[in-house]
């Protein structure tokens, strides 16, 4: 990675965390979902400013989160899914 990149990730307090040897899973899941705003939100709509383009990302993170049925989730939703560990949590605890 180019160290242009590494002090920009830096600088807005991300940790890089690359995928582990002969394990991608995570990039692949975050490169679908990267794809997946762009084919429904990014590509088909024009933004007149930034915060325009804000309020539509946290409504499509909003509708991806309630809506969407994933089939790496067993066809419920993001939401669904984290409620049901997070259950499974407190009755660990």
């Amino acid at each position: 990675m180019s160290d242009v990149f590494q002090d920009e990730i830096r600088f807005l307090g991300i940790e890089s965390t690359p995928a582990f040897v002969r394990a991608p899973e995570g990039n692949g899941c975050a490169e679908r979902f990267i794809r997946t705003l762009k084919e429904n939100l990014l590509w088909v709509r024009a933004f007149e400013t930034v915060e325009e383009l804000r309020h539509a990302l946290l409504e499509f993170r909003d509708l991806y989160n309630e809506t969407w049925l994933l089939e790496r989730h067993g066809f419920i939703s993001p939401n669904a899914v984290r409620a049901r560990a997070l259950s499974n949590a407190d009755l660990a605890a």
